[in-house]
């Protein structure tokens, strides 16, 4: 394997080879992607590879420099990269690699990217959205003026004195990922008291993002909204469970964009039914939700089907930021995303 050398001074960038992997059935670089990418690299073939089996997988990969990946990319292990000699880039346009690149690859001589911090803005930005709509009470009002005479709603109890309004209220963000960062830099300018639990991060480094750390119970103990921004990891699983959720306040929200196994359902489904909480949930365990699951019913709950990623012209942020990570690539600038191997046990 080799990495591209910085370039000297007052000559033009040398042009990659690039191969493009992906679901082939995923229309997901269309022709002003394709120039883009054109700009820093030249595409050896048009139509990605979805499968490192395939007959011209043998003569795109030898002669390969850079590899950009896109939802559905076949895994990449070791065994790939040895048939990669000229190979020095993965570039990933999407999110976590994790599922994607074996960790053996780590160990080749090869530049590892991913697209996760462009992914996270749109997820973050969706948030955002739903804890300012969850403190004006807006699901639940749009669903008793729809349906005013549906039982349910009539018979349905909420608390009392459900606190409405964006202001001094207090929002819990579990995990300093990259949304939960994001997110918490677009509450700055609300007037609203942001706490962060996260067992990586100390004080001192979650004050220089503005908030209070907090343990997970004692952060639920005090938030109007609590939002989930954790990976997905055999330790996260069900960290929210019936302990954290019984001691948020009555009439809280739970908003999940993250992952599903983060939060437990069934402890979940005990506290939205009693009315005493509310949720919005953009992911789900498992997901979708059958049809039938009773989650589905209650007006407490809003459930959207995993929209709160990059769709439609948010796709086009990936492009340029994986655009942007290859041209840093060939004119020897850092990347604004490697991901190293000592990460992986904490990606999501």
């Amino acid at each position: 394997m080799q990495t591209d050398p910085a370039t000297p001074p007052g000559t033009e960038p040398r042009r990659p080879r690039l191969v493009i992997a992906h679901h082939p059935s995923l229309d997901l670089f269309d022709d002003d992607a394709r120039a883009r990418i054109n700009d820093v690299a030249d595409i050896l073939d048009p139509e990605p590879i979805g499968s490192w089996t395939e007959p011209r997988a043998e003569r795109l990969l030898a002669e390969a420099e850079v590899i950009l990946g896109h939802w559905g990319c076949p895994p990449l292990d070791a065994s790939v990269v040895d048939r990669a000699p000229h190979l020095g880039l993965f570039a990933y346009a999407a999110g976590t690699v994790k599922a994607t690149v074996d960790p053996d690859v780590f160990d080749c001589d090869i530049l590892i990217t991913s697209g996760a911090d462009a992914n996270a803005e749109p997820v973050a930005e969706f948030t955002l959205a739903t804890i300012l709509f969850a403190n004006k009470d807006v699901f639940w009002q749009r669903d008793v003026r729809r349906t005013p005479r549906d039982p349910a709603l009539r018979e349905f109890r909420r608390p009392t004195a459900v606190p409405v309004g964006n202001y001094d209220k207090t929002i819990g963000i579990v995990g300093a990922s990259l949304v939960g960062r994001r997110v918490i830099e677009l509450l700055a300018p609300f007037p609203l008291h942001v706490v962060l639990y996260d067992p990586y991060v100390t004080a001192p480094e979650a004050a220089s993002l503005g908030v209070t750390k907090l343990e997970l119970d004692d952060l639920c103990a005090v938030s109007d909204v609590l939002s989930i921004h954790a990976p997905d990891l055999p330790s996260t699983r069900h960290m929210i469970g019936a302990a954290q959720l019984a001691a948020l306040r009555d009439g809280a929200t739970v908003i999940n964009t993250a992952r599903g196994a983060l939060l437990d359902h069934g402890a979940l489904l005990a506290e939205v039914s009693s009315g005493r909480l509310s949720a919005v949930l953009d992911v789900t365990d498992p997901e979708p939700l059958p049809e039938h699951h009773p989650l589905w019913a209650l007006p407490n709950v809003f459930i959207t089907p995993h929209l709160a990623g990059s769709l439609g012209t948010e796709l086009r942020r990936m492009i340029d930021h994986v655009v942007d990570e290859i041209d840093r690539w060939r004119t020897g600038r850092p990347a604004r995303n490697a991901v190293t191997k000592d990460q992986l046990a904490r990606l999501a």
